[in-house]
Formats: C-alpha cells, structure tokens, sequence
C-alpha cells in the first residue's frame, strides 16, 4: 500500500536526498500510522470492553499512543523541512530527532500506566469473557503491526530518520505484546486461570523495552554520535583518490539532521607542489565529497615536506615506532623538522584514542622522553589531540 501511494503521491520518489521527497515519505508514512492506530485502538477497545479484558483495553490504549507518536512524528517532519534561517543557519533538521525522543516518551509513559494497571488485575483478577470477535480483532492487528513495522522500517533505512526507526521499533513491540494478549485470551478459555494481569505485566515490559530502544536511538544523534564506519571510509576513498594528496587527519563530520551533514578534514600535500595546481585538487575533492555523499565539505590544506632525500620520511617513520611504544592506537600527523644551531625540533601532532587511559598531557610527556631517548640531538615539540572519528 504505501509503494502504490508514493508512486501516486510522491513525485521523483526516488531521490531520497531531496527535501521534499523526505518530507513526502514522513508525511505519507505518518498519515496512515494515524489511520491504521486509530482503527485498531476502535476495534481493540471495543473488543475489551465486551470481554471485560485488562490486556486487551491497554492494548487498544497502547494503539491510541501509536496514533499520538505518528502525530507527533508527522509534525517533526514537517518542522525539521523548514529552509535554515537567520536563527538557525544549519537548517532545523534535528527537530527530526527531537520527535523521535517525544514518541520514545510517550512509549515510556504507557508501559507505565499499562505495568499499574496490570498489576491492579493482578491483585483483583477477574474472569474474561471470551469472544470469537476478540480473537478475529486481536489476530488481524498482529497482522496490521507487522506491516506497520515492515513499511517504517524500509522507508526509514531509504530516508534515514531515526524517528521513523523509532515508530517501526514501538510497532514490533505492539506486535510481540498483543501476541501475549492473545495467547493470554485463548489460555483463558482453554483452562480457566485467571492470567490477564500477568500478560498485562508482560505487555508493559514489551513496551517500556521499545521505548527505551527508541530512546536510545534518537539520543545518540542529538548528543553527538560518530558517524557510522562505511560512511567514513567513503570520505576517506573519495579524498585519497585524488593523487596530490598524500594523507588525511583531524576529520569532523557534523550532523544537523538527516541530509545535513558537514564534514571537515586536513589534506597533506607535498609541500614543494605548486600552490595553485594544490588548491585546484582540493577544491576537486571538495566538489566530490558534495556531490557523492551529499553534504557540504571543508577541507583544510597541510604542506608536507618530501623532497629531502628521505629525511624526513626516515624520522618521521623512527618517530611513529616511539609513539607505538607508548599506545599502538596512537597516530601522528602534521609532521616537520625544524634544525637548529645546537638541535632538531621533531614538530608533530598525535591523535590519541579517546579511550585511552592516559591524559594528553601524559602522552605528551612519554613521547618527549621517548624521542629524547632515541637522538640527544632531537627535541619533541608534539601536541596531542582527540579523535573525533575512528579511521578506517
């Protein structure tokens, strides 16, 4: 159904990329979970009331909070699509994250409203009526939330939106929960006991796990995640495949939502290269990481000596087996040397591990007395510096 509808209603639906074709998809997707919510928690809470089932009515209630996350995810569409503005200059795309969080709490707090009435079943049980309609309405929801899962989940790996991630994660816990209730309403007739408070607890747990999950998922972006690995390894080919560039450090990709990004990074280039042609190359591997991944790119030029006979290079790869010593997850950059009238400074920077049990400045400190160690007549002047991004 909703493949028909985007064909329908979605023009060049293919480009994901674009703005409008997102805010298309979010709205779509979030229209007809209000739609298909709205039924269930219709047949769900009718289905309860005749039964006098616990289960079933927090179910239906559980379907009314779907309805009201699928609002509240349409309106987060609709808002993070805004053009940027005067205030906000990198767009309003993170309001996408900031719904996601808003119908994590919303699963939250029905887990919770759903364990106290379980739990007030549980210490009053009473018999349920058992219905055929019941049963029908309970088994074609399952149906309903597994698609509603299934469709969210694609068109949410197609536009990358941790909200619509979310929604698909809250609809395979509906399914898991009204599955329970279910079996929960058969075990009753079948055998008599009195279990519609248990299974309410069951459900909850259910719940309160999606939301967590969902949380947890729409969090992350909002305080500052590394990008993921692959994508990383895509900047670092793209910039790489670019011959005048001989290496790469001091990566940030900033993330402003879904389809904002920002990347910045310093390029090494041989320092006896021509400016000009140097410059050209980077702004070549600028227009390139635009074009391919869709963001918008800073690179920083480093001039890197390599004309000296191997000099340098010799030092520099002595200096990198000291640095091991200390950590082998170390790396440096930004490497020169610097001769003097009584001796060499060795000017560098290091990366260090943010999970690194060392501070900078003690890293900083062996390396002095490893360089130290190495040549009397070599001085470290090194800056070490954390990684925002683990390289490939």
């Amino acid at each position: 159904m909703i493949a028909l509808l985007s064909k329908w209603l979605i023009p060049n639906r293919e480009n994901v990329t674009d703005p409008a074709v997102r805010d298309g998809y979010g709205t779509l997707c979030g229209v007809v979970g209000i739609v298909l919510n709205l039924l269930l928690f219709a047949g769900k809470f009718f289905a309860g009331t005749i039964s006098g089932s616990i289960a079933i009515t927090a179910d239906a209630f559980n379907n009314l909070s779907d309805a009201g996350s699928s609002l509240v995810t349409l309106i987060g569409f609709k808002l993070s699509g805004r053009k940027p503005d005067l205030g906000h200059p990198f767009g309003h795309g993170r309001l996408e994250y900031v719904s996601g969080l808003i119908v994590s709490a919303l699963i939250l707090l029905m887990g919770i409203e759903l364990a106290k009435s379980s739990f007030d079943k549980i210490l009053h049980p009473a018999a349920v009526e058992f219905s055929l309609l019941s049963v029908a309405i309970l088994a074609a929801s399952i149906c309903v939330k597994v698609y509603m899962s299934f469709y969210n989940r694609n068109i949410g790996k197609k536009i990358n939106s941790a909200a619509m991630a979310a929604t698909a994660t809250d609809s395979l816990s509906d399914t898991a929960a009204t599955t329970a209730v279910l079996i929960a309403t058969l075990v009753g007739k079948w055998t008599g006991l009195l279990i519609d408070g248990w299974v309410g607890i069951l459900v909850a747990l259910f719940i309160l796990f999606a939301g967590y999950k969902a949380a947890k998922e729409t969090l992350d972006p909002l305080l500052g995640q590394p990008p993921e690995e692959e994508f990383v390894r895509k900047i670092v080919s793209i910039v790489m495949s670019h011959k005048k560039i001989i290496g790469i450090h001091d990566m940030v990709v900033h993330d402003y939502g879904p389809g904002r990004l920002m990347i910045s990074l310093h390029a090494e280039v041989p320092a006896e290269g021509n400016i000009m042609d140097l410059h050209d190359e980077i702004d070549n591997a600028e227009m390139e990481l635009t074009e391919k991944l869709h963001c918008q790119a800073v690179i920083h030029m480093d001039p890197v000596v390599t004309d000296d006979d191997g000099t340098t290079a010799a030092i520099r790869q002595q200096v990198i087996a000291l640095v091991h010593t200390v950590d082998q997850r170390l790396t440096i950059h930004d490497f020169r040397m610097v001769a003097g009238p009584t001796h060499t400074n060795l000017i560098f920077d290091v990366v260090v591990p943010i999970a690194l049990p060392l501070t900078n400045q003690e890293v900083e400190e062996k390396i002095r007395a490893a360089v130290r160690a190495m040549d009397g007549n070599y001085y470290a002047v090194v800056k070490a510096e954390n990684s925002y991004i683990k390289m490939p």
